[in-house]
């Protein structure tokens, strides 16, 4: 979500009332319950933002401890050991940058294998190729350079929605398949973890799904719930149709709507359902202190302000005024991980479309546009990323002042 096809897209059906009609009947989960409930009988395979869970709070601290017993170098104190986690933003379209940065990134040697990588949106795409790495290069290329709008959704209006998302679902059955499905399994013993954002609409919550363990089911329904939970985190608010989640309770079925992950966050890590980790730690005897990490943070999209003149049309102000709340939502995520890592032993590391790289896109995914925005971010990558250390809009001299940087 994110860019301004889709933003067009959604303006479209907001302000011309396109379509009306009388709801479906749900079975909503209620409130009280909401913490309580399985997807097709599977057991902590997510969290809910804000919420404390105990399930990934305690495979966090095992992987930790785990680690610690085979003596792994991330809990040294030597600087050259860093613990490498990977966050890709949303952004649509725009998600050809981080691809191509990808790319160029495996081109240039650098890029390290990451423990830990979370995806929303168009990030939820990327996540899973850039996960299991460089071989998945040419994926990732393919699907960010050769599909163009008639690839990805269908003009099918529905009492939710606008268009179909069917050809969206077939392509994220062509490429999360079997075969991918394993390779992440495989990964998910070794320790590592992947993570995607969707957003439950009833709750107004993130909801963090734990890839890898779901992978590891290794069934149909497994893979399935992996494609699902993609596509959900994809799905546009009101241009593209919610996606629904069976759930139970206590034996009785509940129905979540799912939206874009991106609608609650634009870019996200785990520590806001951590809650505790702190003192586990401590009792396990492992030293906070010594564990070094780097959050690599991919935005597709701008983060400095774009300059533009506005028509004087409603169309135009509430699409400019639309643009200018998501990019806002996604400085402040930036902030969040920004503030996460000064408070920790952490580093940020910053990716992100210029400003002097804006372009004028004719639909929603425009291969001219997506195939500059993929050659941008390889290029950018291939001899050395510059990666920002602080997010634009923040004193340096200020932090480097602060209680936090001290370390």
């Amino acid at each position: 979500m994110g860019i301004n096809g889709a933003k067009r897209l959604y303006l479209a059906i907001i302000l011309t009332f396109v379509l009306s009609g009388c709801a479906s009947v749900r079975h909503a989960v209620p409130s009280n319950l909401l913490n309580s409930t399985q997807v097709l009988g599977m057991r902590d395979i997510r969290a809910f933002g804000g919420i404390p869970n105990n399930s990934f709070k305690n495979d966090f601290l095992d992987l930790l401890e785990r680690e610690k017993k085979e003596g792994v170098s991330f809990l040294e104190p030597r600087i050259s050991c860093t613990y490498s986690v990977l966050a890709i933003s949303g952004g649509s379209a725009n998600g050809a940058y981080g691809a191509g940065l990808l790319n160029g990134w495996s081109k240039e040697g650098t890029r390290p294998e990451f423990k830990i990588v979370t995806g929303i949106s168009t990030g939820a795409i990327i996540a899973p190729f850039a996960f299991l790495g460089s071989d998945y290069d040419d994926k990732l290329k393919e699907l960010y350079t050769q599909y163009s709008m008639k690839d990805i959704v269908k003009i099918k209006p529905s009492q939710s929605s606008l268009v179909s998302i069917r050809p969206l679902e077939r392509l994220i059955e062509k490429y999360a398949d079997k075969k991918l499905l394993k390779e992440i399994a495989i990964e998910y013993k070794k320790g590592r973890r992947l993570y995607v954002g969707t957003t439950n609409l009833d709750a107004q919550r993130l909801v963090i799904w734990d890839m890898g363990k779901i992978a590891s089911i290794g069934d149909e329904k497994a893979l399935v719930l992996f494609r699902k939970i993609i596509l959900a985190s994809t799905s546009i608010p009101v241009a593209f149709p919610p996606v629904y989640f069976t759930v139970e309770v206590d034996g009785k079925t509940y129905d979540e709507m799912h939206v874009d992950g991106g609608t609650t966050r634009q870019v996200f890590f785990i520590y806001d359902v951590l809650q505790g980790l702190d003192s586990a730690l401590k009792e396990k005897g492992i030293e906070i202190s010594k564990i070094k990490y780097n959050i690599y943070v991919i935005r597709n999209g701008y983060v400095d302000p774009v300059w533009e003149e506005v028509p004087d049309r409603l169309f135009s102000v509430a699409e400019r005024s639309i643009n200018t709340m998501i990019n806002a939502q996604g400085a402040g995520d930036l902030y969040q991980l920004y503030m996460l890592t000064k408070i920790g032993k952490g580093e940020f590391s910053l990716a992100y479309i210029p400003a002097t790289s804006a372009y004028s896109s004719k639909e929603l995914f425009d291969t001219s546009v997506t195939r500059k925005l993929f050659d941008l971010g390889f290029k950018q990558a291939e001899h050395g990323y510059p990666w920002k250390k602080i997010p634009p809009g923040i004193d340096k001299g200020l932090m480097n002042g602060s209680d936090w940087s001290k370390k």
